[in-house]
């Protein structure tokens, strides 16, 4: 587990033991089957009271049975999750930075106290509505409406690539109130609502251990009082994408880490050229030395966004620079180390091509690389460029 400048002696104690609790965790529950689920396409969901009982969903939020952890400790659970398998800490993330961290930021005291100990606990679990088949990178365009019925909303609309879509009892739904050019606001659907109905995508490439889904709305009736009444607008859903994609910066660092790890292993024992190990030629170490290098700028840039985020001045822009580097940084290590093993690399017996086909995923959702570039870009000239 390379940490080349010992970030780790600014952990406190507590961080210490949330990283080394989660990462026996994932060594034991996670890794003996994920290459399984991974082939077959499924989600280990016995390990989701499992994650309940560790206090890993909802980790960094306070209060409603929430663990409360620093904002270092919610990274180090994220990374020690997602070097299990970016789907085990997608679930995570969507269940907490998505969902778990509106309902606390914006939800009544009725819908804080309804859900939020239950979805601590696992029993509840929730999916984040917001990308639709035609509206990804620019979300603002989204044409799923609802309709003020007197006493209930009414929703129509369709949301496509959704995490826990089909094991979620809860959707929170962004749609526009009216029609096209209404405001944006939040709505908690219970799935087993009449018109509600999640599709499992199938045939995927990428994240094959996660639940990913498309929800159709047909007249789908709620109450009044299933609305986020704390947020209107874009800021909602936008809030909870900054929120969520810090979890993100983190976690691929853990991909990028078994990666390296399991390349350095082999490259030490895989022996060719005059009975030498591969890990004695310039050419691999040559890669390993960037690799370490990426690994290295991406653990300093998610310490210091932490430390920037708890002094409460974080911006969305600094989110932008460490998931556009750090999800880049983990893709590019994965490709090297696949590499380094060569036509074993593309085996589930190593890690590498599972964690390299994840990472495209984590690549493009939250925001694709170019996306956040021309974030970057306007803060730079402080001209936007996305039209």
């Amino acid at each position: 587990m390379p940490d080349f400048f010992d970030l780790a002696r600014h952990f406190t104690p507590e961080e210490r033991t949330i990283q080394s609790t989660v990462r026996a965790f994932v060594d034991a529950r996670v890794l003996p089957k994920i290459a399984d689920h991974f082939e077959a396409g499924t989600f280990p969901k016995e390990l989701i009271p499992e994650m309940a009982e560790l206090g890993l969903l909802g980790c960094n939020l306070q209060g409603y049975g929430c663990a409360g952890l620093s904002h270092v400790g919610y990274g180090l659970v994220m990374q020690e999750l997602e070097r299990g398998d970016s789907g085990i800490r997608s679930l995570a993330s969507v269940q907490g930075g998505l969902v778990m961290y509106p309902i606390h930021a914006f939800g009544s005291d009725t819908q804080k106290d309804r859900y939020l100990p239950a979805m601590a606990k696992g029993e509840v679990i929730g999916c984040f509505g917001l990308t639709e088949p035609d509206w990804g990178s620019n979300p603002s365009g989204m044409r799923t409406w609802a309709k003020d019925d007197g006493d209930s909303w009414v929703l129509n609309g369709t949301k496509r690539w959704i995490t826990n879509g089909n094991i979620a009892q809860v959707a929170l739904v962004w749609a526009k109130v009216g029609g096209p050019t209404g405001e944006v606001r939040g709505f908690l659907v219970p799935t087993e609502t009449k018109g509600f109905e999640a599709r499992l995508i199938h045939k995927k490439m990428s994240l094959r251990a996660s639940v990913t889904s498309e929800l159709i709305l047909e007249d789908v009736r709620i109450p009044k009082d299933a609305v986020l009444p704390g947020v209107r607008g874009m800021k909602g859903p936008l809030s909870c994408l900054t929120s969520a994609r810090f979890g993100i910066a983190w976690g691929v660092i853990g991909a990028a880490m078994a990666c390296f790890d399991c390349a350095v292993d082999y490259a030490k024992h895989r022996v060719q050229f005059a009975g030498k190990p591969i890990a004695s030629h310039q050419l691999v170490q040559a890669k390993l030395a960037e690799m370490l290098t990426q690994i290295t700028n991406m653990q300093l840039q998610a310490m210091e966004l932490s430390r920037l985020k708890t002094e409460g001045k974080i911006r969305p822009s600094h989110i932008s620079m460490i998931k556009r580097h750090n999800a880049r940084a983990a893709l590019e290590i994965a490709r090297n180390c696949r590499d380094i093993l060569g036509g074993n690399g593309v085996t589930l017996e190593y890690p590498i091509m599972r964690h390299m086909l994840n990472l495209e995923t984590v690549s493009t959702y939250e925001g694709t690389h170019d996306v956040h570039t021309l974030v970057l870009g306007q803060e730079i000239t402080g001209i936007p460029a996305f039209e």
